[in-house]
């Protein structure tokens, strides 16, 4: 029951202090794409980049999340936000204490990005189109899902028979089939760096 909720949020130390002590504003670096991408790819990357630079971070990734956090969930519509809607919730308890949050995650769809924006907040989401084709992820399969989808053994596969809808005006477009790892990090660091640094 609700009533019987008190939070103590008043009487700890706020975001600012955390932020300060680190030298660092929290944000959530938000990359969505098609699964193969190369969105935990530039996340890795990202994370090792920063950590040179005396950045802390943590990455939240689809696949990690799920083999902890939301392992009780499946791949339904229902599940699929509640998915989401954990990790926004997860992020945001991150970046409150100041730290970078690398989400590595599909979300599909501009709803679901949308819920996951105003959990985490305007201010701190920083959608990132890791943009690759449909036939181009299919080629790479990393995890031979494509292979499986194709054939009929998985259901609701984005880009398939589930819908990808392409973000309209993300904080950044990394078109990873025309750019390599290397340029895609750095393109994808530049602009991070100019919102985390105090």
């Amino acid at each position: 029951m609700t009533e019987n909720i008190l939070p103590i949020f008043n009487r700890m130390l706020d975001r600012k202090a955390k932020e300060s002590l680190l030298n660092q504003r929290g944000v959530a670096v938000w990359m969505t794409g098609l699964s193969g991408s190369g969105k935990s790819t530039l996340a890795n990357e990202l994370e090792n980049r920063l950590y040179k630079e005396g950045i802390f971070t943590k990455i939240l990734d689809g696949d990690n999340v799920r083999t902890g956090l939301n392992k009780n969930l499946g791949f339904s519509d229902e599940d699929r936000h509640e998915n989401i809607r954990r990790v926004a919730e997860t992020a945001k308890l991150f970046i409150d204490n100041g730290i970078v949050t690398l989400c590595s995650f599909v979300s599909p769809t501009k709803e679901i990005r949308g819920m996951a924006c105003e959990i985490i907040g305007k201010d701190d989401f920083l959608e990132i189109y890791v943009k690759a084709s449909f036939e181009e992820c299919g080629k790479r399969d990393v995890k031979g899902l494509y292979k499986k989808a194709l054939n009929g053994e998985i259901k609701d596969f984005t880009g398939l028979d589930a819908p990808f809808d392409i973000p309209v005006k993300p904080f950044l477009e990394i078109d990873t089939e025309k750019l390599s790892i290397d340029e895609s990090v750095n393109l994808l660091y530049q602009q991070v760096i100019k919102k985390i640094r105090t």
